[in-house]
């Protein structure tokens, strides 16, 4: 089948369009990448423990040293709880629950919390040698995050409590 003039015009245009658009691609994300590196901010994490050493209370322990890494207000309060484990055909999952609060002098108890929810999983078919994987969702979003690789943010915290504290004002009693 022989290309008309006309197609290969066309196919000329199309590819350098594409390439343009690679070529900003490509330039974005570089760009983006120089900027984290001068700002010079790494996510934080901890040392998280072998499967083969871990246990409910020592997972615990490693997610509240984690979260004592935030950058958050140190009037922010939390606790731990551990939830439950369920037992999947490659890997065992722990799952726990931390509860942020922010109390005052005028409501030391107060009005609403904030989870944010934690899964440890040992995996049954890797060396137990390998650290344990860790993921976490904040309360009301899907986003997994893995520490080390997010950078958590105050606000989310605050955006919880917020939405909780305008659905209660709807709430007559």
């Amino acid at each position: 089948m022989e290309t008309e003039p006309d197609d290969t015009v066309l196919e000329t245009r199309v590819s350098e369009f594409v390439g343009a658009v690679l070529d900003s691609a490509y330039s974005a994300l570089r760009c983006a990448s120089s900027d984290s590196k001068q700002s010079g901010y790494e996510p934080r994490n901890i040392r998280w423990v072998s499967c083969e050493d871990f246990t409910v209370e020592r997972g615990k322990a490693q997610i509240e040293e984690y979260m004592r890494t935030w950058e958050v207000h140190p009037s922010w309060l939390f606790s731990v709880q551990f939830l439950q484990k369920s037992e999947l055909e490659f890997q065992v999952q722990f799952h726990y629950r931390a509860l942020w609060s922010l109390p005052t002098r005028r409501t030391p108890v107060p009005r609403s919390t904030a989870a944010v929810y934690f899964i440890i999983q040992t995996s049954k078919t890797k060396p137990t040698t390998l650290p344990v994987e860790v993921h976490f969702l904040v309360e009301s979003s899907r986003t997994a995050h893995a520490p080390g690789k997010t950078r958590f943010r105050e606000k989310w915290l605050k955006d919880v409590i917020e939405s909780k504290a305008l659905l209660l004002d709807t709430v007559s009693f």
